[in-house]
């Protein structure tokens, strides 16, 4: 009988020669965009936009990872009532498209919310302390942000439940006997244990966020994708705006995966050691 060759093969199939490949396409994207005038005039008016996708993204995912640690904790508690809030919430917030989401918050959630507001500080404003509150109070981009958070929040919350979930119960039940408080045993032994699982799918949620918060520009947030269609609409360069506008998007998500890959074989690395 033949013996069953090794098919070990990974240092030549493994060898990232899509990366060589798309780093050659975005030189002689880059050197197009240099030598072309309606390019480079594209290039700049497209990048304005970046700071405010930029922060969008950031504080967007900032919010949405504390809030879904906040769920997180609820589906995991001891007492019912929390975990089917928790459960209710993930369900019915991932059931719901995020650009839905996003139209939602802006034109019920953030009317709501000023209601709400004035109904709180009514008798500060009954004795003129301050002024009622209107809708026009929270800018488009504050509602886009709290739309992507509130969207988002549920994906990460089941990230985090399934993270804290992989941790070894008898870890956690020797944590308890040695004494240590709920808050010690989640801060000193759970998550130390599971950002290792939780990093990986969490970084793909950023990664994700980034592309969505192109859809904050259907609501006249002045990102990446309003810039150019805004110069498109006005230029009628629409091949050449488009392109530009998703060359942008492409560097930016490919050298987030890029940095987050590498996290992740360190953490790995670290794991063995």
């Amino acid at each position: 009988m033949t013996p069953v060759q090794s098919s070990d093969t990974s240092g030549k199939d493994d060898y990232p020669w899509w990366l060589i490949a798309l780093l050659v396409i975005a030189a002689a994207l880059a050197a197009v965009i240099a030598a072309n005038d309606i390019f480079t005039q594209v290039f700049t008016v497209v990048l304005k936009g970046l700071g405010v996708t930029v922060f969008v993204t950031l504080v967007g995912f900032v919010l949405a990872t504390v809030l879904g640690l906040g769920v997180a904790l609820m589906a995991l508690s001891e007492h019912v009532v929390l975990r089917q809030i928790a459960r209710f919430y993930t369900e019915v917030i991932r059931g719901v498209p995020i650009l839905v989401l996003l139209f939602y918050i802006a034109f019920v959630g953030a009317p709501a919310l000023v209601t709400v507001a004035n109904f709180v500080a009514a008798p500060l404003i009954s004795a003129d302390w301050i002024e009622p509150f209107v809708v026009r109070d929270v800018s488009l981009m504050w509602r886009a942000i709290m739309a992507l958070m509130i969207g988002y929040s549920a994906f990460i919350a089941e990230v985090f439940r399934a993270g804290i979930q992989s941790v070894d119960k008898g870890q956690v039940e020797a944590a308890k006997a040695l004494g240590l408080s709920r808050y010690q045993r989640f801060r000193l032994v759970v998550f130390p244990q599971a950002i290792r699982v939780i990093l990986p799918p969490l970084g793909n949620d950023f990664v994700a966020m980034v592309k969505d918060s192109s859809l904050v520009s259907v609501l006249g947030v002045a990102d990446i994708t309003q810039m150019g269609k805004v110069y498109a609409s006005g230029s009628f360069r629409f091949f050449e705006t488009y392109s530009i506008v998703a060359y942008v998007y492409l560097v930016l998500t490919i050298g987030l995966s890029l940095a987050l890959r590498a996290v992740e074989r360190r953490l790995r690395r670290s794991q063995v050691r």
